[in-house]
């Protein structure tokens, strides 16, 4: 394949996305005052909200098209954990310990074994969140849905004083990123792209590893990094990060300090097979997934070794004047 295959080739553009976000929530100025007053802006992880003697948390996200390889391997019993540690992992990039959960399922028609498997998952999500699932929604909507849609919402807490917003980020604080289980549940618009217009399909071996499909390796559930909340209670730390859709720039959430990560995890072989087979350039594969680090936390020097000893991660770089960098690579 001679051409570089990008995200917005694919159909998604993450500057694009930017300005519709930011048209769709210009005009959202109204505030709740007293119990229930956010305490955070539009934008972070997750949001807060004033709760008397603690903060109340929220976080809403889904699969996105991740469930469009479940479907074509009809295998649906792990994107219920995918759609939980969406959710789950943004409430810990701002500190908060999940509590309970609703999803929001949309389905062209029913079918009972679907149905049977996405409650596995959701189930299995909930368990490693240490999280109660307190309801939800299924609706059925064959002229709108094509297949299905999974999302849900997620209600966390945390004590006022152990929010973590990345305002005490400083330079000299040293990185710690904590390894991906693969590619979770972002860049799949691309994914597909690349598969799709490559010698393979889902069905195939992987190449480097004949005792799974692409499709099986694709549909390795994202890690739930509940470890995390483990470090915060013992260390020091100052900011997090949730690695998602557009990669690293994702660390523009935490600060506006620069992040140079001269010591980064290597990327899983599954993000070079799709690199190859897309001729994707590798600041597209920066700029679109996580390349293997899947979280990030941001501590002072003295705290960096305990901290990635708690969370099985390692010392990756550390916070400068600005940009974003990793080794050679300009990402912004």
């Amino acid at each position: 394949m001679d051409k570089k295959l990008t995200y917005a080739d694919s159909g998604v553009d993450i500057y694009q996305e930017e300005s519709t976000i930011g048209n769709l929530t210009g005009g959202m100025t109204y505030a709740r005052e007293g119990l229930g007053a956010p305490m955070t802006s539009i934008g972070h992880y997750a949001g807060l909200m004033d709760f008397g003697d603690f903060a109340l948390a929220m976080a809403t996200d889904g699969v996105g098209s991740k469930v469009l390889i479940a479907n074509e391997m009809k295998k649906w019993d792990t994107v219920g954990i995918d759609c939980i540690a969406m959710n789950v992992n943004d409430l810990i990039a701002i500190g908060a310990e999940p509590v309970s959960f609703v999803d929001y399922l949309a389905i062209e028609k029913h079918s009972d074994e679907f149905a049977r498997q996405i409650g596995l998952g959701l189930a299995k999500g909930a368990e490693i969140s240490r999280m109660s699932i307190l309801g939800g929604e299924t609706a059925t909507l064959p002229e709108i849905v094509k297949g299905f849609d999974l999302a849900g919402t997620c209600l966390g807490k945390v004590d006022k004083d152990a929010i973590i917003t990345g305002e005490k980020v400083a330079e000299g604080d040293v990185l710690v990123g904590v390894p991906s289980s693969g590619v979770h549940s972002n860049g799949y618009t691309l994914v597909r792209k690349i598969i799709e217009n490559s010698e393979y399909s889902y069905h195939d071996p992987l190449p480097y590893d004949s005792s799974r499909t692409i499709g099986e390796e694709l549909l390795t559930p994202t890690r739930i990094y509940m470890e995390v909340l483990d470090a915060i209670r013992k260390c020091e730390v100052h900011g997090l990060a949730h690695i998602t859709g557009s990669g690293l720039l994702k660390l523009r959430r935490v600060s506006e300090l620069g992040f140079d990560l001269t010591d980064p995890i290597e990327p899983p072989q599954i993000f070079r097979f799709l690199q190859k087979q897309g001729n994707v350039e590798e600041l597209e594969m920066y700029r679109t997934f996580n390349m293997g680090m899947g979280f990030l936390l941001i501590v002072p020097p003295h705290e960096a070794t305990k901290v990635a000893e708690i969370v099985d991660g390692k010392i990756v770089g550390r916070i400068t004047e600005k940009g974003i960098r990793v080794k050679d690579l300009i990402i912004e």
